[in-house]
Parts: C-alpha cells; sequence; structure tokens
C-alpha cells in the first residue's frame, strides 16, 4: 500500500467524473464546513462507512457548529487512487440539523482487500481526503497491521500519539473508549476544555466532540485508516454502570443525559446505521470480520453491565464474586459466546474496556470493582466457554487503565493452572500526563501478569496466521508537542499456544 502525503490528506480537488456540479445558488452560501476532518469505518470485505460533519463554526454553543436548520447536499466520491482519476462510487447524502449535520455514507461494492480514498464536497467546499480499507476476503488471511489505543484526555497532554498511529500507515485502528472526556475545564493542564463546565446536556456533548476533532492530530489518524470505536465510561460519565450514575453532580435526569451522550457519539463517528441511538439506547456491541485471519468481537461493558459492587473501587468485597453478577448482560454475553464458538477466523480479538484478567492489589484480596475482577463469575463463564469450545487463539484487547499490562489469562488465576487466553492492555494516548517510566506495576500476587509501563502512547500488532506479533508504543512527553514513538517491549502470540512469548 503506497504512503499517504500531507498533500493528499489536506488538499486535493474533487474530481468531475460520476458526481454533479452544486447549482451556483448554493455554491459557497457556508463558509468551510469540514472543519472536523473526514473518517472511515466499520470495514467489511464490499466497503466501509465514511463520515465528516458539516460545522463551520464547531464550538458555538448551541452545538450546531454554526449551520441553519436548513439540510445540505452532500456529495461524496470513492477514488482508487489518490488523485481521484479512477471515481469507482460516488452519490449524495442528505445531512440534516436533527443529526447536527453529520453524514454516514455506507459504501459498498467496492474490492475485498485493498485501499481506497474518499472526500466530501458542500455548498462548493471540498473536505480533505482519507483512506479507506476494505477486509479480505473470506478465505484469504493476509497479514493485518492494527493498531489500538484509548483514553484521550484533552487538557492532560497533546494528541502526537495519534500522528505516530498516523504515520504507521495501519490497516485498521481500534479505539477502546474514552475518546473524550466529560468533566469542567481546569486552569492548571496544558489545554483546556470547551464548554468550560462539565458536559451534561446534547449541545454540550456535541461541543466537546467536535473540539476533540477539530485537533489535527486526530483528523490525520483518522484520515489514515478506517475505525473501529467503543466507548466506555467518559462518554458519558465517570465509572457509570447501566442508568445507574456515579455522582449526583451535576444534578439532573441521568436517563436524559445517556440518551444525549449516546447521540453525539453516533453523531461523531463513523458507525453504520444498525448503531442509531433509540433515546438512551444504542447497539454498540458487534462483530466485524477480517477474512479468514480474524473475527473482532466489539464489547459494550458499560450499558448492560449491573452497578459496581460494595460501593465502587478498589477493596476487599465478596460480593463481587457473586455468580449473577454480569458486566455484559446476559444477551450480550451468549451472543459473544455464540460468535466465537463459529470460529470465523484463526484468532478471536475481544475489543473491550477494562482490565480483564485478575490483579489483586493486596494479599487479601483488594481489586478494582470496575474492572473484571468486580464480575468475576461473567468472566469465568466467558473464559471457560471459549476454551471448551477448543479456542487457543482468543487476544483480549484492553483499555481504560491509563498504563501498559500485558497478562496470561487462566481459568484459575488462583492455582495458575493453564493459559486460555492473552490480554494485551494499552497505555493512554494523553490521560495521567506524561507519566512515569520508572514506575513497576508489577507484583508477586499476579505472576501471569508479565509487563507493565507508565508512559503514554498505543499497541501495534502484526498478525498472520501463524502468530501476533505486539509492540509497546511510547512516547517520553504529551504535555509537550511532537515527541518521537519508540518501541520499548515486543511479545509474539503463537497460534495454538496462548500467552506470551518473546518474538
Amino acid at each position: 500500500m503506497s504512503p499517504l502525503t500531507r498533500r493528499t490528506l489536506i488538499a486535493g480537488g474533487i474530481a468531475s467524473a460520476g458526481v454533479g456540479v452544486l447549482a451556483p445558488a448554493t455554491a459557497n452560501a457556508l463558509a468551510y464546513p469540514f472543519t472536523l476532518g473526514v473518517a472511515s469505518g466499520e470495514p467489511a470485505a464490499d466497503g466501509f462507512v465514511i463520515w465528516t460533519r458539516l460545522a463551520p463554526s464547531p464550538l458555538n454553543a448551541d452545538g450546531l457548529g454554526g449551520m441553519t436548520s436548513a439540510a445540505v447536499t452532500v456529495e461524496w466520491q470513492v477514488a482508487a487512487d489518490q488523485r481521484f482519476t479512477q471515481v469507482v462510487r460516488s452519490g449524495t447524502y442528505g445531512a440534516t440539523q436533527a443529526w447536527a449535520h453529520s453524514v454516514h455514507v455506507e459504501v459498498a461494492g467496492l474490492q475485498p482487500g485493498r485501499e481506497y480514498y474518499y472526500r466530501f464536497r458542500a455548498a462548493g467546499h471540498i473536505s480533505p481526503v482519507g483512506r479507506g480499507v476494505t477486509a479480505p476476503a473470506v478465505g484469504t488471511s493476509p497479514e493485518l497491521t492494527m493498531l489500538f489505543a484509548s483514553c484521550s484526555h484533552y487538557e492532560e497532554g497533546y494528541f502526537t500519539a495519534y500522528r505516530r498511529m498516523a504515520e504507521e500507515h495501519p490497516h485498521l485502528v481500534l479505539h477502546l473508549g474514552d475518546y473524550i472526556y466529560e468533566g469542567g475545564a481546569t486552569t492548571t493542564k496544558v489545554r483546556r476544555f470547551a464548554p468550560a463546565t462539565e458536559i451534561d446536556g446534547l449541545a454540550d456533548y456535541r461541543v466537546r466532540h467536535a473540539q476533540y476533532k477539530t485537533d489535527v492530530d486526530l483528523q490525520a489518524a483518522h484520515a489514515a485508516a478506517p475505525w473501529l470505536v467503543v466507548w466506555d465510561d467518559h462518554e458519558v460519565e465517570n465509572n457509570y454502570a447501566g442508568l445507574v450514575r456515579n455522582d449526583s453532580s451535576p444534578a439532573g435526569d441521568f436517563r436524559a443525559r445517556r440518551a444525549a451522550a449516546y447521540k453525539a457519539y453516533y453523531e461523531h463517528m463513523p458507525l453504520r446505521s444498525a448503531q442509531v441511538p433509540v433515546a438512551e439506547n444504542m447497539q454498540l456491541h458487534r462483530r466485524v470480520r477480517w477474512g479468514d485471519l480474524a473475527t473482532f468481537h466489539l464489547l459494550d461493558t458499560r450499558q448492560h453491565r449491573d452497578d459496581q459492587a460494595c460501593g465502587d473501587g478498589t477493596k476487599v468485597c465478596a460480593d463481587a464474586d457473586a455468580p449473577t453478577r454480569t458486566l455484559t448482560g446476559a444477551a450480550q454475553e451468549a451472543w459473544l459466546l455464540d460468535g466465537m464458538r463459529q470460529k470465523l477466523g484463526t484468532w478471536d480479538f475481544l475489543g473491550q474496556q477494562v482490565f480483564f484478567a485478575q490483579k489483586l492489589a493486596s494479599a487479601d484480596g483488594v481489586r478494582s470493582m470496575d474492572s473484571w475482577d468486580g464480575y468475576s463469575a461473567n468472566r469465568g463463564r466467558l473464559q471457560r466457554g471459549w476454551d471448551a469450545a477448543g479456542l487457543r487463539n482468543t487476544v483480549v484487547l484492553t483499555g481504560d487503565v491509563h498504563r501498559s499490562w500485558a497478562a496470561n489469562l487462566m481459568n484459575d488465576y488462583t492455582a495458575q493452572d493453564r493459559v486460555v487466553g492473552t490480554e494485551l492492555v494499552t497505555t493512554s494516548i494523553t490521560s495521567g500526563g506524561d507519566g512515569n517510566a520508572a514506575d513497576n506495576g508489577l507484583s508477586s500476587l499476579n505472576p501471569h501478569v508479565k509487563f507493565y509501563k507508565n508512559l503514554r502512547g498505543y499497541v501495534r500488532t502484526r498478525t498472520t496466521p501463524a502468530q501476533v506479533t505486539v509492540d509497546f508504543r511510547f512516547l517520553d512527553k504529551v504535555t509537550t508537542r511532537d515527541y518521537p514513538v519508540r518501541t520499548l517491549q515486543s511479545y509474539a502470540i503463537e497460534a495454538g499456544n496462548p500467552g506470551l512469548q518473546a518474538p
């Protein structure tokens, strides 16, 4: 695949082939509307979603981005080349105020296993160019380069890690949640939130998402490759569980707040129509195939979970082991195991949010109630289920904790009986600031946990039918712009031999 150039991403006129010309009466009726960039996502063998949002004034307090109530016709093109001399699909999309003039085009009819380029035009203005990639055909297993990341606190650092991800030129990016943070602004960080107060209504969530999308490094990462996204808690409120909120501030109807947050999330992500929210609910868990090589099972561990045991926090809590407690909900648990048992690909990647392996903080059993340790019966059923099905290539991909970890998964963590899978945990993009490379989070209480690092960055994986090669990628600072990225630890996971091995 040929690399993208800065010129390709930022410039490029729209070719006439396959695209009509806007009527003179509407041309340039808007100021430049593509301030939030472009994105692709949800790759399939025959296409993907392309996204943008019209927002000439993206930080307007009303959340409408400077748009009027009028619907706008947006033209789109997909081409086989960066110069758009080979336009293969094109059309129009009606962007409406009801959905913040966001655009979600589900492109189909493309060839499997190749890259394409896309762009938009509205009111005479042309968007940046993005790169999309289709999944390989069923029956094929070409190598997959995938990056995964989480936790981008706007105030706590610059998004240089996103820029470095774009420069990797991956086939796929997976974001595991905390894409935005909901809190109020501070005066002690490197940047400041807009709006300044904690967000809780639709206009506020739209403005916060728009502020993130105006970051040029994040725009570059979205334009460079298709994304798969799942949320965690901060897309709504810290540590919420289902419809149980974390605290009572700000006051208000949490059901309405969750509905607003989910709607704004959909409006700003390259998701399919199957994910359109209905009131306070949204179907986020889903499965994406990558030929015969891998199946991505994307989980939602917030919307359907029971409230955290013993009042949340990190503590000793016998109730955390209650057999009825669930993080996924019964329907999602059954959906996951059913999909895994179909053995659709060599590798099963579980894209999810919170620490999966057991991680004790003290010998008397202190553990996090917000992680899978607070829902141990649910975790046990999943591990035993995939183990009983003979699945030996399960890799759990995790975010949330602002540190990098790697662990072997055991059916019995106390007995350390045998390895049934692998967990890879990405650190944050910025959350937690620069971190401290000298920290050591490893403990003899958790011998199955093999790696820890407190720096910011992401994880790169290269997957073949024989193995997954894992590189933990780090930046020394995020409170200063433009630091290089480096690999500080690598592992291999061999097919049929779960657990971490030397590369």
